[in-house]
């Protein structure tokens, strides 16, 4: 609670005091009417003040010129404590509501506390403690345990747990060695470990994340905009409502004016829009922050109204359905040469090459690599590769590379990417790379299903008897292959048009071949945890680890948070429209209009707090999971 809380509340209380002793006393004694009005100006002088000030600014129709009227005319009548209790239940109620409502930010603002205040560099063998935005891509980083760790690297010395929970909502400590990436806004916890900064500061996973976090108030959903809108107009209606209702009877049926005054007045005070203007963006913010919490950045208040309006997921195979890197499953050598001599040679082609699959080669060799022994690499785009190694002409590519060279050979009836390899123009075998399947893909896709999902799609720009054979392990309801990634956008164009009225496509992908994809579907969902900073810069939500499952806790966080938006819209207007109607009737006083305000308030704000937390259906998780090979090839 902060002191200007702390403050307002010991005034309100005093102010309530104040008036329990002027009906102790009396309403209609001078001392009674003494305390009501002093109880008036004690709790309603601030109310009153931006009453005035806002009316110099032309907002006249908010919920302060409503107090202020319906107190100060309740006082014009001689019901002087009920005009202070409109002062002071309305303020009770407002801060109420400023305490959840800080309740809500402080909780996500531990989440995102995750700056790191320094950090540890290591130069010419002294450590010295600098600000972040300092470090350098390459420099060596100490981080103690108990600190935060400040930049993206990779751990150089040392072996160590860290807390990951704040960025990715896992609860279990990761542990870090050498080799392993160190994420930064973690926290070290059990032993020093010595990192390389991948990264500067403003680029590293810290500072995006913090990025997006302290955006996402700026999107806000069609449901806010709609309550922004209708308390513009509602709130003059109101008014205008009260107006007649105080006016017409004495002047057409000759009532008697100050009944229809108080009639009037609680009119005012029910009328009140404060619960459903606070309430509503209040549970968008509260399922963003609860989305936080689990590793899932929404960057804003319209990405999660559509998410809970999804009707068909597409899917980027590699990254997302399978793990995105090569390994050799097999070496079959043809006539006299061995397993060991096939690998060598194909690793020694790909020498120079970066691409995965060169990289796989050469990772399957375990051997270095003379590059000496290397000569006349010629790339043949499209096809593979051609070099000279110890004196053999060498051809390490697809089918059509030996189908070009006109050397016979056999078609490997396999699934999956094959290296063909010919030495010296005689095709001397074969070697088959794969891509493996994410554990829990296959059960992340069923929770996805089991949330109501109608069509989940797989877009690949593999070939369609892999993407075939990936689709069917883990179920997915339509593939799309062999796309490049102009007909990756061409896919979920044809998709949406098989999106019902009123739902919406998302797509979800990781590698920065997916960026004009996520960008045009509905809502964009990208693997945060190795995404690509396009991926993630275009995306509207960001899985911050790898789990696929967490897609489906995204939709459940969204849907949940919409239930609880129309839940205090329909209960909030349903409670005050009853609540007028009585009033007008001569059934409903001041003071019942008082409390039924504040009541709905208050109960609209507790119910948005809802959207923070979220119980997991945990069902498909708890299957089991058997890891699944899939012969396949990235896109």
């Amino acid at each position: 609670m902060t002191i200007k809380q702390k403050n307002t509340l010991k005034r309100i209380i005093a102010g309530i005091v104040i008036l329990a002793a002027s009906i102790f006393l009396g309403e209609t004694t001078i001392y009674g009417i003494g305390l009501a009005v002093l109880s008036f100006a004690v709790v309603g002088w601030d109310v009153l003040l931006k009453a005035v000030r806002n009316i110099g600014k032309g907002q006249v129709f908010d919920e302060f010129f409503l107090m202020s009227v319906a107190s100060i005319g309740a006082m014009l009548i001689h019901e002087y404590a009920e005009g202070a209790a409109v002062m002071a239940f309305y303020q009770l109620g407002e801060w109420f509501q400023s305490y959840a409502t800080g309740r809500v930010r402080n909780s996500i603002g531990e989440l995102i506390d995750i700056r790191p205040d320094y950090a540890n560099v290591v130069r010419n063998e002294q450590v010295i403690q600098v600000d972040p935005y300092e470090v350098e891509v390459g420099e060596v980083l100490l981080v103690r345990p108990g600190e935060r760790i400040p930049l993206d690297g990779e751990v150089i010395d040392g072996k160590s747990f860290v807390d990951t929970a704040a960025l990715t909502g896992e609860s279990v400590p990761r542990e870090l060695g050498i080799g392993d990436t160190a994420i930064s806004g973690c926290i070290n916890q059990t032993a020093s470990i010595r990192l390389k900064a991948t990264a500067t500061y403003d680029q590293s996973t810290v500072e995006r994340v913090l990025e997006l976090v302290e955006t996402s108030g700026t999107q806000k959903a069609k449901t806010e905009k709609f309550i922004t809108r209708f308390a513009r107009y509602y709130t003059p209606i109101v008014v205008g409502i009260a107006i007649l209702v105080a006016a017409l009877p004495p002047l057409l049926l000759g009532e008697a004016f100050d009944v229809w005054l108080y009639r009037a007045l609680t009119f005012l005070v029910i009328s009140c829009p404060c619960a459903l203007v606070i309430s509503i963006p209040m549970s968008f913010f509260g399922g963003i922050g609860g989305a936080s919490r689990k590793g899932i950045l929404v960057k804003g208040g319209d990405y999660l109204e559509r998410l809970a309006d999804v009707e068909i997921v597409a899917f980027d195979k590699t990254g997302t359905i399978t793990e995105g890197c090569f390994d050799v499953q097999e070496v079959v050598p043809v006539g006299s040469i061995s397993k060991e001599e096939l690998l060598f040679y194909g690793a020694a082609a790909e020498i120079d090459s970066l691409h995965p699959i060169a990289e796989s080669l050469q990772r399957a060799y375990g051997k270095s690599i003379n590059r000496e022994s290397v000569d006349d690499i010629r790339e043949e785009a499209g096809y593979g590769v051609l070099a000279t190694v110890r004196g053999h002409r060498i051809a390490a590519g697809n089918e059509p590379l030996l189908t070009k060279m006109n050397i016979s050979h056999e078609l490997a009836s396999v699934t999956g990417t094959v290296v063909y390899i010919a030495v010296d123009d005689i095709y001397a075998g074969y070697i088959l790379i794969a891509d493996r399947i994410k554990a829990g893909a296959a059960n992340a896709i069923k929770t996805i299903k089991n949330a109501g999902i109608r069509k989940t799609v797989m877009l690949s720009g593999d070939k369609t008897d892999i993407a075939n054979k990936v689709a069917a392990v883990v179920g997915m309801d339509e593939v799309m292959a062999e796309l490049l990634p102009a007909d990756k956008v061409g896919g979920v164009n044809r998709l949406l048009k098989d999106v019902s009225p009123g739902k919406t496509l998302a797509y979800v992908g990781d590698g920065i071949n997916d960026a004009p994809v996520l960008a045009r579907a509905d809502i964009g969902v990208a693997m945060g945890g190795i995404g690509s900073d396009a991926a993630i810069e275009a995306a509207d939500v960001v899985l911050m680890t790898d789990e696929l499952n967490k897609l489906g806790t995204a939709i459940q966080i969204a849907r949940k948070t919409m239930g609880i938006c129309w839940q205090n819209i329909i209960g909030s207007i349903g409670i005050k429209v009853l609540v007028m109607i009585t009033g007008v009737l001569g059934y409903t006083s001041l003071w019942a209009a008082v409390f039924a305000d504040v009541g709905v308030a208050v109960l609209a704000i507790l119910n948005a707090m809802r959207a923070l937390y979220l119980r997991e259906n945990t069902s498909a998780a708890n299957m089991d999971e058997k890891t699944v090979m899939a012969e396949t090839l990235c896109d």
